[in-house]
């Protein structure tokens, strides 16, 4: 027998009696994302799914087509890592059009992979580990994981209900000679809320004393309702150089599976976020990014008509939740009402929502989900409204069964 076929003498290590051995110990600080884990219920028993945040009609028309025309007229090898300069110049014009903002399509802004990529690449970019960033509480459940993988250190300042407003003494404790960030999300997922002004200047003023930045999810910017507005954080004196904003096609446009997103900063900060982008995903879909210039160029009634027919929406389900029995919380903004749940007597959050699929067939997300301590949230549940007004009506038809 040669030595090459002479059996070894060394025991194979058993694989699975090692795995947590392969397990980094940044990934064992958080779970699944609880949104699509309830989409997965959702659709193993048929439920109407009005836990995740996407519509269930039809994108624009005339969107739908310049994706197929970009395809057809051979859009469909990478563009420039940092996108494709026509999307890159339909960015800049509009948020020169809409904010008085003006950003170099050439040194600040960078096309990503929805406002997912666009949040973890900054965070990558501009934190070290041990850095703290400051996290309203309740939040969009992304965040929480964000800052785990950048190894930084999470502050949480209370959104308080029923106006989710937040005591400007709490914020200023939050902050301190290691806060590098605050997250805000305005209009917020999951709370509907819409930061005032007012608000923002609280942030901004303790933003500039502590030299910190603020990254800024906006991707619910046009779905507002009555009198609000929406107001970038670099728009206010002092911030433009300071802010990281990130946005996306996926909820104004209603292409929710395309994931492309952009993200405008200064040009050291998009120096960083750039590289940071390259190396986790290269590029957003080529083909996407042209549709996405004619997406930017709608003009301004369509707008008009997004926030009207969502305000519709939500006063349906409004309805619907409340004569079901909910207590709800008004959102001013974006697609989602949180509501409490106490009233039923039916456990937790996540037994609620597990009753509510097994024996009303609708899903929606636990609002443990979004804080840090589970219980904090175990008396809320988040439902989203972007769907159909068949498909509301339904689901209020099922809801009357609790």
């Amino acid at each position: 027998m040669t030595p090459l076929a002479q059996k070894s003498s060394v025991r194979p290590v058993s694989l699975s009696n090692q795995r947590p051995r392969f397990r980094s110990q940044r990934t064992s600080k958080f779970t699944e994302s609880v949104i699509r884990e309830m989409t997965r219920l959702a659709m193993e028993a048929k439920a109407i799914n009005l836990a995740q945040g996407f519509p269930d009609f039809s994108a624009p028309e005339a969107i739908k087509q310049a994706a197929q025309q970009a395809i057809a007229d051979d859009f469909n090898q990478y563009a420039i890592t940092w996108g494709a300069k026509p999307f890159r110049d339909a960015i800049a014009a509009k948020y020169r059009k809409w904010y008085g903002l003006d950003y170099d399509p050439e040194r600040e802004i960078t096309v990503c992979c929805g406002s997912t990529e666009g949040m973890i690449a900054s965070m990558l970019a501009v934190t070290n580990p041990g850095d703290e960033v400051i996290v309203f509480e309740p939040y969009y459940e992304n965040y929480g994981p964000d800052t785990l993988l950048c190894d930084a250190k999470r502050k949480l300042v209370s959104l308080r209900p029923p106006d989710w407003t937040f005591d400007p003494g709490e914020l200023r404790r939050a902050f301190s000679s290691k806060t590098k960030a605050i997250i805000l999300n305005s209009p917020n997922n999951p709370t509907g809320k819409v930061f005032s002004r007012e608000e923002l200047q609280v942030i901004a003023d303790l933003c500039q004393e502590f030299d910190a930045l603020a990254i800024t999810d906006e991707i619910y910017e046009h779905i507002l309702y009555g009198p609000m507005s929406h107001i970038p954080i670099a728009t206010l004196p002092g911030m433009r150089e300071r802010s990281v904003l990130v946005n996306s096609m996926s909820k104004t446009y209603s292409v929710t599976g395309w994931r492309v997103g952009w993200v405008l900063a200064a040009p050291d900060l998009t120096d960083s976020i750039r590289k940071v982008h390259d190396f986790l995903t290269v590029g957003a879909a080529a083909p996407l990014q042209q549709a996405g210039v004619l997406a930017l160029n709608m003009p301004d009634p369509y707008y008009e008509k997004l926030a009207t027919d969502y305000e519709g929406r939500r006063d349906k389900l409004m309805g619907i939740l409340t004569q079901a029995g909910f207590r709800c919380f008004r959102p001013d903004g974006a697609y989602y009402i949180m509501t409490d749940i106490r009233d039923f007597g039916l456990g937790d959050d996540f037994a609620f929502v597990r009753h509510m699929i097994e024996h009303a067939g609708v899903a929606a997300v636990p609002g443990s989900s979004f804080f840090a301590d589970p219980q904090d949230g175990s008396t809320l549940i988040r439902f989203c409204f972007c769907k159909k007004y068949e498909t509301l009506e339904e689901a209020g038809n099922r809801l009357r069964k609790l």
